[in-house]
């Protein structure tokens, strides 16, 4: 894991795929209590280490996680997420050209935990909440189409499905429509860039990820 800023109020590091932000299921040990252990060995701390999980990526994806360090900075990164102050950018590889270069999906996702899937309505339906991003084509690979997507809101799997929805399903990411897995399981998806505002000294903060190493080099 990659540390890419911290101070005493808080630490983002830079998910490689295949981790676990927080603890699951499968009972593998999380990017949180491993970041716990290496602070209390790297800063000898005596008792418990806190940190706490502001928000989350999915295992398969990489990319710009951020956790508190105190109980303050967690309760305004908290509120500070619930408005929509924090701004992600991701980065996604997808099999397909979008129909536009540049566009906003507006759909209903719903979310059945049965199979850990999303779907994707363009009309309301029970249970299922609105959903809005936009994209814009900014590169390419030999085979594949590089997209820029910034979310305007969060829900399951949503970059994921909405892009499936325009025929754009994500490198590697069989649930949602691909062809194909990725050799090291992940799906060529990124939190590339996040900014927001520090929740305790309100300087901007401004950090990008550099693209993971072993996914296709893109021409922008």
């Amino acid at each position: 894991m990659e540390i890419v800023y911290e101070d005493n109020h808080l630490m983002v590091v830079n998910k490689a795929p295949g981790e676990i932000v927080q603890g699951d299921k499968t009972g593998d040990t999380p990017m949180s209590e491993l970041l716990k252990d290496f602070i209390k060995e790297r800063d000898h701390k005596p008792g418990n280490v806190f940190l706490g999980v502001v928000h989350r990526l999915d295992r398969p994806v990489a990319g710009l996680v951020i956790f508190a360090k105190t109980s303050k900075a967690l309760a305004r990164l908290n509120d500070m997420f619930r408005n929509g102050e924090v701004k992600k950018t991701y980065r996604a590889l997808t099999r397909n050209n979008p129909p536009q270069e540049e566009g906003r999906i507006v759909s209903y996702i719903s979310y059945t935990e049965r199979n850990n899937k999303s779907h994707s309505s363009p009309t309301p339906k029970p249970g299922a909440k609105e959903a809005a991003l936009t994209y814009r084509l900014i590169g390419h690979t030999k085979s594949y189409n590089m997209l820029e997507i910034n979310l305007e809101t969060g829900r399951k799997h949503q970059i994921r499905v909405q892009l499936a929805s325009i025929g754009c399903p994500i490198r590697g990411d069989l649930k949602y429509g691909d062809r194909r897995s990725n050799p090291d399981g992940s799906i060529s998806l990124q939190a590339h860039k996040i900014e927001f505002e520090h929740p305790v000294s309100h300087k901007k903060i401004s950090l990008t990820a550099p693209w993971p190493q072993g996914w296709p080099s893109v021409e922008e």
